[in-house]
């Protein structure tokens, strides 16, 4: 490979820097953010973050769509590519706390034209979602008044999700701890009324068991298990959040492998049991499933409305709507956030780099909210289910792109590493998923953008055309012109050299006596290795 001297020179003078800085504790990867977020919050965002109506109203689509094993078997991939990016996640966020993460460490291990086109990608995919995430209220509301019209219903949660996040950091973390709270204590609600209900425990029906695994376990095939994928990876989008939090959190080194650890007990509990609890109690043919002829509603409320609980159904319809909105809050969040670390990248107005003395970017902030919620009212003129497909569909396209270019920087930041000569012993914390991890996200995200293209030219229950391609397949337009005018603006090889990649800019230094730590004794001792256990 050539050699860069001035590059070799930066390299040291930042290496130098960071050995002269250790008397003042952990340092780098400074911002205008205030690192306010503890290590409970990154946990509990990590934990709940992203369930919203992807999990709870969008399954029922999946489950019309691809059948009981069709939406299991979804869940089952999905869960494993978001296992393998939060390991890639987890690695880079120790050591690169930065806003927009993913972006930033894109511009610096793959090159500035990903960064942009993924930077801008991200973005439209948060406005989307927080407007797919409004629009949707209308649904779960409807399910106990149709008194106020949908317009309405939009301005009041968009109202609520812009006040959770204009108060200030301290105030968004506490909101989506309660929220989170609130969705994983009710997850063990669902799982074991629902194991109660199939078995014939409740007053509406007699035992169910694997009745629909065994007389439709595929709805529409292959094809319709094909299908399922982009709701599930709608689903399931968010988990990278935790990786932009790692900006505005206190202690990145003990609290993102702590969110990254979380990961599994999400994926099984949420995602994996919850599609379980949903294949066997709900007939993939009821009409009234979300985006079908009936009432469009979720699959959890059907199943305890139809077993005779109408307490039970009120209260998963509640929790719902908690969701909805916490999603919706933390996506305004990430946008303003993206816009914010862009800006450092030099890739948007200079006027979204600052933020007020309590860290909060107002120019994004402002920018997300106006457009995620002037986006939800596409709910007006058109019905939920068909915006929540348009949406969905934009923005697991959007993810799969986003989850790629985190796996190939994780890859390239680890070539670079070994390049310069450092060895694995000075990471402060890496992944024992590495490489395999990484790789195995990057090649899936990379089959999926093609199974999609295959959908979208021959859509399911649909016969081909312009229209049905360009709603299901334009992020992947989009994402190729970002692409192509930054490589005609910033010119250059396709790659930046592994050589002249600047390890120690930008990074987070931390001083080693802070993790030595006196072990904790008798109860609460073997209650933090419990903790430790599950979450790493």
């Amino acid at each position: 490979m050539e050699h860069h001297p001035e590059h070799t020179a930066a390299n040291e003078k930042s290496a130098a820097v960071g050995e002269r800085q250790l008397h003042r504790g952990d340092h780098g990867a400074e911002t205008e953010l205030q690192r306010h977020l503890s290590t409970r919050h990154v946990t509990m965002i990590a934990l709940g973050s992203s369930i919203g109506m992807g999990l709870w109203l969008g399954s029922g689509k999946s489950l019309a769509s691809g059948g009981p094993v069709g939406i299991f078997l979804g869940y089952i991939l999905a869960g494993s590519m978001v296992w393998a990016v939060s390991h890639s996640i987890g690695e880079l966020a120790v050591l690169y706390p930065l806003p927009s993460a993913f972006v930033q460490w894109t511009g610096k291990f793959v090159s500035p034209s990903a960064a942009f086109s993924l930077g801008w990608a991200y973005w439209f995919n948060y406005v989307l979602t927080v407007a797919n995430e409004i629009q949707v209220t209308c649904v779960v509301m409807g399910f106990w008044t149709d008194k106020l019209p949908n317009a309405a219903w939009i301005t009041i949660f968009w109202a609520v999700v812009t006040l959770a996040n204009v108060f200030g950091v301290k105030v968004f973390g506490e909101i989506e701890v309660l929220g989170s709270s609130i969705k994983f204590g009710w997850i063990f609600v669902v799982i074991f009324s629902l194991i109660i209900t199939s078995a014939g425990g409740a007053p509406g029906h007699g035992p169910i068991g694997f009745r629909y695994w065994n007389s439709d376990p595929f709805t529409h095939g292959f094809k319709g298990f094909l299908s399922v994928m982009p709701t599930c990876i709608f689903a399931m989008a968010g988990s990278e959040n935790c990786g932009l939090v790692a900006a505005e959190t206190r202690n990145p080194r003990r609290s993102v492998p702590r969110a990254v650890g979380s990961i599994w007990l999400r994926l099984s509990l949420f995602y994996i049991l919850g599609a379980v609890m949903v294949s066997i109690n709900v007939d993939p043919h009821n009409k009234d499933l979300f985006g079908q002829s009936g009432t469009n509603a979720s699959p959890f409320v059907i199943a305890y409305r139809e077993a005779g609980l109408p307490a039970l159904a009120h209260m998963m319809n509640a929790v719902i709507l908690i969701s909805v909105v916490t999603t919706g809050t933390i996506y305004i969040y990430s946008g303003s956030r993206n816009v914010l670390g862009l800006a450092h990248l030099g890739m948007a107005p200079k006027q979204f780099k600052h933020a007020d003395e309590s860290g909060r970017p107002w120019p994004g902030l402002v920018l997300s909210i106006v457009l995620g919620g002037g986006l939800a009212y596409l709910n007006v003129k058109n019905s939920s289910a068909d915006v929540f497909s348009w949406l969905s569909n934009m923005t697991s396209l959007f993810t799969l792109f986003g989850w790629g270019m985190i796996c190939l920087a994780h890859i390239r930041f680890r070539h670079a590493w070994h390049a310069q000569g450092r060895s694995d012993a000075e990471l402060p914390w890496k992944s024992w998923t590495y490489p395999y991890g990484a790789w195995w996200g990057l090649i899936w995200c990379m089959v999926l953008i093609v199974v999609e293209f295959y959908l979208a030219v021959w859509p399911l229950g649909s016969p081909p055309s312009a229209k049905n391609f360009f709603s299901s397949y334009v992020s992947v337009i989009v994402i190729v012109v970002l692409y192509l005018g930054a490589r005609l603006y910033y010119r250059g090889p396709w790659w930046i050299k592994l050589t002249d990649i600047d390890l120690d800019a930008n990074r987070r230094f931390y001083v080693d006596s802070e993790t030595e730590k006196v072990p904790k004794r008798g109860l609460w001792g073997k209650a933090d290795k419990a903790l430790g256990f599950l979450f790493n």
